[in-house]
């Protein structure tokens, strides 16, 4: 639970949860693109804990009040938000930029489409909440979608898709990914600034020790033009505004509603790369955006039907 801002504050945005999502998933699409495009340039720790510091001095002056006024809160749930911020923060970010440095940007983009089934699997493990057969259709249908863009329509270029130690670690931030959006659901009634500071302070002093030790193996962040274009880019779009999107849109719909969602940052990804790579629109990626869109209206109905709120 936690405190709903009302419509007439002008935050209309915050209670449409697909949108939300919607964006949210654009951010992160961008996040990983650039992720792949600094690797190797910059440490992967290091920018994770940039990123997060940043984005925790950012936000901190405007959700002061609300931490000021969630200070018993903050204390009293203080493990659960440094469990929080271990799985959602730090191990994810830093585990997802290492595994960057190691496969190409696309594979990544693939990877990220077996969050909705994790998530799925987490909410059963954990809650034992079963996923109707509309939820489960609408993330087979997604996940084909995604596939069908990713393999451009080829059985044979599906089949010979490598995966390599950096799509490991990926698929491994990604199952302690899936169990933050899973306990989301039990996260304090904080103000959403506050509980977003809260995570972000906590994960950034969980991966300093680690950054340290980066720095210590000659591995420097070096301060130029592409450097603090990315810091700058990461430290607000993926960071506040994302995590601010998708923990509202958890919220809302639930996890398991709210993850098919994430299928479409492979979409995105290659939206991307035609727009600002020069490559051309086919018809798999037609194919691919239909099937996903298609995956997502099935999971979302599904969802409805389960009760949540229609948004």
């Amino acid at each position: 639970m936690s405190v709903r801002p009302s419509r007439s504050s002008g935050f209309a945005l915050y209670d449409a949860p697909y949108l939300l999502l919607t964006v949210t998933a654009l951010l992160w699409a961008i996040n990983i693109v650039l992720g792949r495009v600094v690797a190797g340039h910059v440490p992967p720790v290091t920018l994770a804990f940039v990123r997060w510091t940043g984005a925790t001095l950012i936000l901190l002056p405007f959700a002061l009040g609300q931490v000021r006024r969630d200070l018993p809160l903050i204390r009293r749930h203080f493990w659960l938000l440094v469990l929080l911020a271990a799985t959602g923060i730090a191990c994810y970010n830093a585990m997802s930029y290492y595994g960057l440095q190691y496969t190409q940007a696309l594979n990544g983009l693939l990877v990220q489409s077996t969050a909705p089934l994790l998530v799925a699997l987490w909410t059963f493990f954990i809650f034992r909440e079963r996923l109707s057969l509309g939820q489960l259709a609408g993330i087979v249908t997604s996940l084909v979608g995604v596939l069908v863009i990713i393999s451009h329509g080829s059985l044979d270029t599906f089949l010979h898709l490598k995966p390599n130690i950096g799509d490991v670690w990926i698929i491994c931030a990604l199952v302690i990914y899936a169990f933050y959006a899973a306990i989301l659901r039990k996260r304090p009634a904080l103000g959403p600034l506050s509980f977003l500071v809260a995570i972000m302070a906590l994960g950034s002093v969980l991966l300093a020790p680690f950054a340290l030790w980066e720095a210590a193996q000659g591995r420097i962040l070096q301060f130029d033009h592409m450097t603090l274009g990315v810091l700058a880019y990461v430290m607000v779009g993926p960071s506040i505004v994302a995590y601010l999107f998708f923990n509202r849109g958890v919220e809302l719909v639930g996890a398991n509603a709210a993850a098919p969602f994430l299928h479409l940052m492979p979409v995105f990804g290659t939206a991307l790369a035609i727009v600002f790579l020069g490559e051309t629109m086919a018809w798999y990626h037609m194919a691919g955006y239909a099937l996903v869109i298609t995956g997502i209206a099935l999971a979302t109905l599904a969802a409805r039907a389960k009760g949540r709120p229609p948004a």
